[in-house]
């Protein structure tokens, strides 16, 4: 019953969502506006929560899965923990980075085989999409919606490559982000938080990868199926070093972030990169099966 753990995902990350939002633990999370903030209010952080609980539940009923799946669950749970920590009392910026390096380099150590150049690439990929899903949390409904058309990207590709236990898998991801959507979309009252983004950073590279290791699709379809946040995150990054900024300082220079600071409100923003977002996933749909000289060009 392939249908029953996006099922899952999607009632039980809106259940919990919905329970916990006038809760004590809601109010314990709240967001208070900072330098990098586009809202005024204090908000809750509990979306990652909410997606935990519902991607837990569709984990309980899927098929068994393998070790490469069962390490990339653990390094979920693992990120999840430490950005709750982290959005109670903001930890330093060595022991975040520390932390994401050393699981993304247990994940490749585990489950990937090849040359050592390969593993260290893999290891800097999972980290920097890590923090890229961090930075680009920061507009309603934007990193949401990045869930669905990226991992739903993923379980179109699973499809194809006829792979339905990462098809199951991905495809409750994304569920789950579509409840989540429910009350994050303008005027969102619940935030992602970091215990949302950087577990879901985590999980598209290493589950991206995975995919290209298991000849599920090319290379190039992780990085289509997220290239609106890999190349804002990517872009905003290599101007602030050309400017000699402080890089690991909060700020509100994302694309996405100049936008709507000029006027353009998050509903638009949001609608605007959804439909960018399906164009990239239709483009990397495509790459599946083409010759690699086509993709490059």
């Amino acid at each position: 019953m392939p249908w029953l753990p996006p099922t899952l995902a999607f009632l039980v990350t809106g259940l919990t969502l919905a329970v916990l939002r006038r809760s004590k633990f809601a109010s314990l999370m709240g967001d208070v506006p900072n330098e990098r903030s586009l809202h005024n209010g204090i908000v809750p952080r509990i979306g990652g929560t909410g997606m935990l609980a519902g991607l837990a539940a569709a984990w309980l009923v899927l098929p068994q899965a393998g070790q490469p799946l069962t390490l990339a669950a653990a390094g979920y749970v693992l990120l999840y923990a430490l950005s709750v920590v982290d959005d109670f009392h903001s930890l330093p910026v060595v022991a975040r980075l520390a932390t994401h390096l050393a699981v993304a380099t247990a994940w490749c150590w585990a489950a990937l085989d090849g040359p050592a150049w390969a593993a260290v690439f893999a290891v800097l990929l999972i980290a920097w999409a890590i923090n890229s899903y961090n930075f680009m949390d920061g507009s309603d409904g934007l990193a949401g919606g990045m869930t669905v058309f990226g991992f739903g990207t993923y379980a179109i590709g699973a499809v194809l490559g006829d792979n339905m236990l990462i098809a199951t898998l991905c495809a409750a991801v994304a569920a789950s982000a579509i409840a989540f959507l429910l009350f994050n979309f303008h005027p969102a009252s619940l935030f992602l938080g970091d215990s949302g983004s950087v577990p879901l950073g985590y999980l598209a590279a290493t589950l991206g990868w995975y995919g290209v290791d298991e000849n599920l699709w090319p290379p190039v379809l992780p990085i289509l199926a997220f290239f609106p946040f890999l190349f804002d995150a990517t872009f905003t990054l290599f101007r602030r070093v050309l400017r000699r900024e402080q890089v690991w300082k909060p700020h509100r220079e994302h694309l996405y972030q100049l936008v709507i600071r000029n006027g353009i409100g998050h509903r638009e923003v949001a609608l605007a990169s959804y439909a960018l977002m399906c164009g990239f996933s239709v483009i990397a749909l495509t790459t599946i099966g083409t010759d690699p000289r086509i993709q490059i060009m």
